[in-house]
């Protein structure tokens, strides 16, 4: 078995994750998270808020999942939310038509349907299944359509993306924010799509969960005031210009600033943030990057883009995080679809002074003119924007009323310029989204945690996790299963239960077994109580990694531990060292 087969093997076999509906033959795209799947996602879950929520002070809402028509109409969803199709004429089978071509074009996203086609055709790409011709290239809408209430009469969708949640909400989050920019809202929770073909474990979900941060700044200042905190940090970064050359490029934050690598210090400084988060939860250094997206794969609302990618075996670079300045473009389109303001009044720190044009209309005369009407034409003269007043300083003005287009003698208004104080203006935020893919990156984390290794002679599969992220982070073994090492073993239990800490008991099978289990699920440490409990009031401490293992007293496991854990103390540090035989 290659490694990516070894690890979807365990993680089946351990509980972490498996096909959803099995009892019922299941369907594809949809998976369960077990056991230790389950409290592995909310440890990485909560390690986000730990940067995104508590560090920023950004606010977490929790929106519907089912959204109403409205919002994907305004958002572009219903329009342009699909894949590219291709079906065999022979065996019905159906594929995403860009996958098909991977091989050939590093980035065919940016393809149209008949380009695709097309290098399907020029490369003599056949049906994978039965080798029969391939269909032309057609769009498949990605949306789960639903009916909300009785009768059809209103059309909803589950959302294919937590973000619209965030920015339906923007005229109440303002109030919340005490109407000043920068701010910020954050969402976890449950995405569907459609997929055409989830055929890579969970990759590629047809529910899925996200973490999403929607940071609304002003467009007219993109520095960060915490930049520093970030900029002295390496990375590697896959820009337009290294993707040219075929090699990333190592450099800080601050020099991908200042050279314009990155569009501005607020992006680049999310996108370090990013960095930290994956790092932190146990993603591989050496096989992540940040991939800029090309100029004619970038999303029309974008003004830059980067992708967090990760190496899977097998698999290759997979994106698991997008960070984007999505500029002012949903906000745009909401406030044009729902015909509600969603600008922000921002203060000046000193008012501004001035000259203004401004137009006078000569009631009198209009009165005579105009009648009923005159008012409506007084009120629509003294509306006219700058721009339309100088171009109005000539014979006629034109003005359209009710549909009504007016003609107005430029004798019936004067012209004044008059000294007005600006104490702000209004502006559309622009919006920067670090948007996480949590399923990817727990596989992801599970599959650059996994490593195995030859213990005299014996195969010994570890999950090396973090441990933060580890579903079990402590395993108490009673050497055997007899009532005076099992009571106190329990005892151990539930006093590192009672201090927080994730704690399994675990009295079936050989010791040399139980520490294999423990190690296969990415448990970091084993309390092994022995005889040495009632002759000298010590146990074992194990440390999985290197296999060593401390005597403790059995008054300070808990202190001891909470160190380990923590990374205040290193484990040689921690008691006395135990010197081992051939076998553990």
């Amino acid at each position: 078995m290659d490694k990516n087969e070894l690890v979807n093997e365990l993680a089946r076999r351990r509980g972490f994750l498996w096909p959803a509906f099995e009892l019922y033959g299941g369907a594809a795209g949809f998976y369960d998270y077990g056991p230790l799947g389950a409290p592995l996602k909310r440890r990485i879950e909560d390690i986000w808020r730990q940067y995104f929520v508590i560090s920023e002070g950004f606010a977490e809402i929790e929106a519907p999942t089912i959204g109403v028509e409205g919002i994907y109409q305004a958002s572009g969803h219903l329009s342009g939310f699909s894949d590219p199709l291709t079906s065999c004429k022979e065996c019905k089978e159906i594929y995403r038509a860009d996958h098909l071509i991977k091989h050939i074009i590093e980035v065919p996203d940016a393809l149209s349907n008949e380009e695709i086609y097309k290098c399907i055709q020029d490369n003599e790409i056949g049906c994978p299944e039965c080798g029969g011709e391939l269909s032309e290239v057609y769009e498949f809408n990605l949306m789960f359509k639903t009916m909300i209430g009785p009768g059809n009469k209103m059309a909803g969708y589950l959302r294919p993306e937590t973000a619209q949640g965030m920015f339906i909400n923007f005229p109440r989050l303002l109030r919340y924010f005490r109407d000043s920019l920068p701010f910020a809202a954050v969402q976890i929770g449950k995405s569907f799509r459609n997929e055409i073909s989830p055929r890579q474990g969970v990759i590629r979900l047809r529910e899925f969960t996200q973490a999403e941060a929607e940071i609304f700044i002003d467009p007219r200042d993109k520095s960060h005031p915490r930049f520093a905190e970030i900029a002295d940090i390496k990375m590697k970064f896959y820009s337009q210009a290294a993707q040219e050359k075929g090699e990333e490029e190592e450099m800080t934050f601050g020099e991908a600033a200042q050279r314009g690598v990155v569009a501005h210090q607020a992006l680049a400084y999310y996108v370090a943030r990013t960095y930290q988060f994956l790092l932190a939860v146990g993603v591989a250094a050496d096989k992540l990057r940040f991939r800029q997206h090309k100029s004619d794969e970038m999303a029309h609302y974008a003004a830059d883009c980067w992708d967090a990618e990760v190496f899977l075996d097998r698999l290759g670079w997979i994106e698991i995080v997008g960070v984007a300045d999505r500029t002012d473009y949903d906000l745009v389109a909401h406030a044009q679809a729902s015909r509600v303001n969603l600008s922000v009044f921002v203060h000046y720190d000193q008012p501004v002074k001035r000259k203004k044009l401004v137009i006078k209309p000569d009631y009198k005369a209009l009165g005579p003119r105009f009648k009923a009407r005159a008012k409506a034409v007084g009120e629509a003269l003294k509306a006219l924007s700058p721009e339309e007043l100088e171009a109005s300083r000539g014979d006629k003005i034109y003005l359209t009323i009710e549909g009504e287009r007016i003609e107005i003698d430029s004798s019936l208004v004067s012209f004044e310029s008059v000294e007005e104080e600006i104490r702000g203006e209004e502006v559309v935020p622009h919006v920067i989204e670090p948007s996480f893919g949590i399923d990817r990156i727990i596989y992801t984390v599970l599959d650059h945690s996994f490593y195995q290794d030859d213990v005299e002679g014996e195969m010994r599969s570890v999950l090396r996790f973090n441990p933060a992220v580890a579903p079990i982070e402590v395993a108490v073994l009673p050497l055997m299963d007899r009532k005076e090492l099992s009571d106190p073993a329990r005892a151990i239990v539930q006093e590192l239960r009672s201090s927080g800490m994730r704690v399994d008991y675990d009295a079936s099978g050989s010791i040399g077994r139980r520490y294999r289990r423990n190690d296969e699920i990415g448990t970091p440490f084993d309390i092994t109580v022995d005889y040495e409990i009632r002759e000298h009031g010590t146990v074992t401490i194990r440390d999985r990694d290197s296999m060593k293992q401390i005597k403790v007293s059995r008054r300070q496991i808990a202190d001891k531990l909470s160190a380990l854990l923590a990374g205040r103390i290193k484990f040689e540090d921690a008691g006395e060292p135990v010197a081992l035989g051939k076998k553990e």
